[in-house]
């Protein structure tokens, strides 16, 4: 029976979104001008909302489409200009850049990444060992490298393992081309193992995941937040590690001992074991590659091998921007491996742009925040308290901002709200030290309870592995909810009651030194 014109705008609307989606954003658009016209700041408010609303039904619909409506109206509603959002686009350029040429460099190391985790995956039979393994490695990679950078790595091992499995399940050789997006051809038989293979991934997906917060917050390079903290307060790299130690050296470690607990006692959706039937298969896929493997493969790999190296030194050593560095591993990877077809080339960047285009309009929101001033009053309330209350209360009022905003532009504010108080003498140099530190570690720490806190987890979950791994929202968040009680637990108990005494014993041992006014900073600080 054919439809009238209206059902079809209808039905085109938001596509196979369910009706109550569809219905809601709709609402939203209806209401957010009324509420703008009676209370700008409740609006920006209920904007904040209505968009973390979109992320959270990020399968239902993806967020890109919702969001972009939302932020549209906001800017025709004069809840901010599209000057604005294009100042807070350029101030994030890196990270726009990141995304579009390193996650793309990352597909086309993807053979070597999926050559060395398939040996870590047969040898490690510990799933408690290979979860612990999973995260401290990307702390590790996160403490030189970019969070997004070492998610990027852990999607596309996590995907090649994924689509091994599901090609053999479907009855389908190791060679033979394969949509593995697609149940309708799996075995019945296989199908409980491919549920549990996918709860084994979660797991650890999260845990690596995890392990990207808990390396990142320790070092100048591993959040972009920490970069602009550390500049703002002029230190170098083994400084800002050495401040930061009093808080990220007993969260690192209770970190770690939260993923050996939540695996040996399986709470929280941790704990799933692989599946004898699909360590077999990987097994196999094993030793397939092993006898398949040309000369011409082998100098594919020691090419990928070397390409490795020079992003790690790259990044590690600043060399260039981050995306830039991933464009030179775009350029290295295809041009050293015979990859010269522009078809071939525009496979590695369908992964990265609707996420770019994602954060394009996140940063529209951020935008809002600015203008309407969302942030102000908790601002101006936890400078006006005693200083001995300070460290505490940044700490908080970072963490629960940055569960609902970005933590970069959290970090961001609040820096340069406590590098105008020192400026206005309100507080001293050693304060402003302080301060930085529960800055920097409450924007990292107790972000990890949402995917919108930070951009690696928003990455994750909005990526092409997270519906077929069923990594929703809510399940990100319920489990990261034991690791964001420790780390944000652990951390504060640091700030309140470790940090000062121990960077007190730091000043006395002559690792630090405190300068009123330091010509490296005061530039930064102006």
């Amino acid at each position: 029976m054919p439809i009238s014109l209206g059902q079809a705008f209808a039905k085109n609307f938001l596509g196979n979104a369910p009706q109550w989606y569809k219905a809601a954003i709709l609402l939203f658009l209806l209401i957010n001008p009324i509420a703008f016209h009676l209370d700008p700041f409740a609006a920006g408010w209920l904007l904040v909302v209505e968009f973390i609303f979109t992320l959270a039904m990020a399968l239902k619909c993806y967020p890109l489409q919702p969001g972009g409506l939302l932020a549209i109206e906001a800017v025709l509603i004069g809840m901010t200009s599209a000057e604005q959002v294009k100042h807070e686009l350029v101030a994030n350029i890196e990270v726009l850049l990141l995304l579009v040429f390193m996650v793309a460099g990352i597909y086309f190391m993807k053979q070597l990444l999926l050559y060395v985790f398939t040996k870590l995956l047969i040898r490690i039979h510990s799933k408690t060992l290979l979860s612990l393994a999973f995260c401290l490695v990307s702390a590790f990679l996160s403490a030189f490298l970019d969070a997004l950078t070492v998610i990027a790595v852990v999607i596309s091992v996590a995907t090649g393992f994924y689509a091994i499995y599901h090609k053999v399940s479907s009855g389908k050789d190791f060679g033979n081309p394969h949509d593995h997006t697609n149940d309708n051809s799996v075995n019945e038989l296989n199908r409980q193992h491919l549920d549990d293979f996918r709860a084994f991934l979660r797991s650890l997906m999260m845990h690596a995941a995890i392990g990207t917060a808990l390396g990142g917050v320790c070092t100048l390079v591993g959040e972009p937040q920490n970069l602009i903290i550390g500049e703002q307060a002029g230190w170098h790299f083994g400084e800002f590690a050495i401040r930061m130690a009093p808080v990220t050296v007993p969260v690192f470690l209770c970190g770690l001992l939260t993923c050996i607990l939540v695996e040996k006692c399986r709470w929280f959706g941790y704990g799933a074991q692989l599946p004898d039937a699909v360590r077999r298969i990987m097994e196999d896929y094993n030793r397939y590659e092993e006898a398949e493997r040309t000369p011409q493969d082998k100098a594919k790999l020691i090419v990928q091998a070397l390409i490795a190296l020079w992003l790690i030194t790259g990044l590690a050593m600043h060399l260039a921007a981050v995306g830039l560095i991933g464009l030179s591993v775009i350029v290295l990877a295809t041009s050293l491996t015979g990859i010269t077809e522009e078809h071939s080339l525009g496979k590695a960047f369908q992964e990265a742009l609707p996420f770019t285009a994602l954060l394009a309009v996140f940063f529209s929101v951020v935008a809002v925040i600015i203008d309407q001033q969302l942030f102000k009053p908790v601002i101006q309330w936890v400078l006006a308290a005693e200083p001995d209350d300070q460290l505490a209360l940044f700490y908080l009022a970072n963490g629960l901002l940055s569960m609902v905003s970005d933590n970069v532009f959290v970090g961001t504010v609040y820096i340069n709200e406590v590098k105008t108080a020192l400026l206005n003498n309100a507080i001293s140099r050693e304060q402003f030290d302080l301060l930085a530190v529960a800055i920097n570690t409450g924007t990292n720490l107790p972000s990890v309870a949402t995917p919108n806190g930070q951009a690696a987890f928003l990455f994750m979950l909005t990526s092409a592995l997270a519906p077929l791994l069923r990594l929703s929202y809510g399940r990100m968040v319920w489990m990261a909810l034991p690791y964001t009680l420790v780390l944000g637990l652990v951390g504060f108990i640091s700030v309140e009651m470790l940090l000062g005494p121990v960077t007190e014993w730091f000043y006395q041992a002559g690792w630090l030194v405190l300068d009123k006014v330091t010509p490296t900073v005061l530039p930064a600080l102006h």
